[in-house]
């Protein structure tokens, strides 16, 4: 298939992660070729001149117009951009000024509303992320008890990741723990987790893509053979089991997918969601 090549601009006038996000989208459009450029702080209009060059010459170089997510709150620098020509999706036009209409109020329009909106949410999440950190990989045995998940599986099966978007996303205190060759040869998960029972849960991976990964790390050792890992693979889903242990296999799944299965099976408040 040939694809048709364009770029997705992200503009907004704070951090643009949320404007950002809707960039997901596009993952829907496979048979197009989007090259990102992000363009953060875009607050005055000298930097939206900057913008519009930007805009401009893309079209030029692809022969297509590009495509523009945008979170803008001041209406003049909104209109000043759109004077170049492009897909615009506008968050404000699209979202938050019909919210307005619905709701009868006038919307906040500052960069960095979501933060200061979300208050002791946003300061929740930054402390999540530092127990997270501080809990990576089995660091720590202390302070588990404040964890509200601890995932567990294989060394390189997605835990580390998993851990961070559910620390970052949604202020989950989410640690995780390694079942290595010692805990299969006891036959039984190591004992600082039989206290957490309730809030484990398991990742589980193919063995080919196990011994995809660790190969990036090391090349031609035991660790990243395709038999060795079948076999820890193995015996960690035996240990999960016999322990009653929730988990889900992370081959295919993406790391918002993994999150969204891991938050309906431990079913924490729904203000969390």
């Amino acid at each position: 298939m040939i694809q048709q090549k364009r770029s997705l601009f992200i503009i907004s006038d704070g951090t643009g992660i949320t404007a950002g996000a809707l960039g997901k989208l596009l993952e829907h459009f496979p048979a197009t070729s989007f090259t990102k450029v992000r363009l953060p702080f875009t607050d005055t209009l000298e930097k939206i001149q900057s913008a519009r060059n930007s805009i401009l010459q893309s079209t030029l170089d692809d022969g297509n117009r590009p495509v523009v997510i945008m979170s803008l709150g001041n209406i003049d620098l909104r209109h000043a951009i759109k004077e170049a020509d492009a897909y615009y999706i506008d968050l404000f036009n699209a979202f938050i000024d019909p919210l307005g209409l619905e709701l009868g109020q006038q919307p906040l329009t500052g960069a960095g509303i979501a933060h200061s909106v979300m208050g002791n949410s946003y300061h929740e999440r930054m402390e999540a992320i530092n127990f997270t950190l501080g809990h990576d990989d089995g660091m720590t045995h202390t302070g588990l008890e404040e964890a509200q998940v601890i995932l567990i599986g294989v060394s390189r099966c997605g835990k580390t990741p998993t851990s961070l978007y559910l620390a970052m996303q949604f202020g989950i205190k989410a640690a995780n723990y390694p079942l290595i060759p010692e805990d299969f040869e006891r036959g039984m998960l190591p004992s600082v987790l039989h206290q957490h029972k309730d809030k484990l849960f398991g990742l589980t991976i193919k063995a080919e893509r196990l011994s995809s990964v660790r190969s990036e790390r090391r090349p031609d050792s035991f660790y990243a053979s395709l038999d060795n890992c079948r076999k820890e693979i193995a015996s960690a889903e035996n240990l999960m089991r016999g322990a009653g242990v929730t988990w889900v296999d992370s081959t295919s799944r993406s790391i918002e997918e993994l999150s969204a299965t891991i938050l309906q099976k431990i079913r924490l408040p729904r203000t969390l969601i």
